[in-house]
């Protein structure tokens, strides 16, 4: 059974870089036909797709964070990570991991693997 675990840290600055790290047990992220997403949900708001890697290492990113997302991985690690710069307090909410045969959907039941997700507050 595939299980994925959301780390790093609850509190980040404005203007700083958040960074989030998704351990995945159970699985292989190297797997063929495979795609690491994340999405996040701010307060009050529905769930937002943000960007995804392929198995292959190709990366896809919504338009709108593309400027200020990164999302890379390591097989030998079975981890993926986000960096998002540059944070505001618009930038605080919950965010999540997940995987499957599919990205880009900000639908929880697109995925075939969910992380609990991980709460992350912007403030100073």
């Amino acid at each position: 059974q595939v299980q994925l675990q959301e780390s790093g840290p609850g509190l980040v600055k404005p203007s700083q870089t958040l960074s989030l790290t998704c351990t995945v047990s159970g699985g292989s992220i190297g797997k063929n036909y495979d795609y690491w997403s994340w999405i996040r949900q701010p307060p009050g708001k529905g769930l937002e797709w943000m960007g995804s890697i392929a198995y292959s290492g190709n990366t896809y990113y919504d338009p709108s964070l593309k400027s200020r997302t990164s999302i890379s991985k390591y097989t030998s690690r079975n981890q993926f990570t986000l960096q998002l710069s540059s944070v505001t307090p618009e930038d605080t909410a919950v965010y999540y991991c997940a995987g499957g045969r599919l990205y880009g959907s900000s639908s929880r039941n697109q995925y075939d693997y969910w992380g609990q997700g991980t709460q992350v507050t912007v403030s100073s």
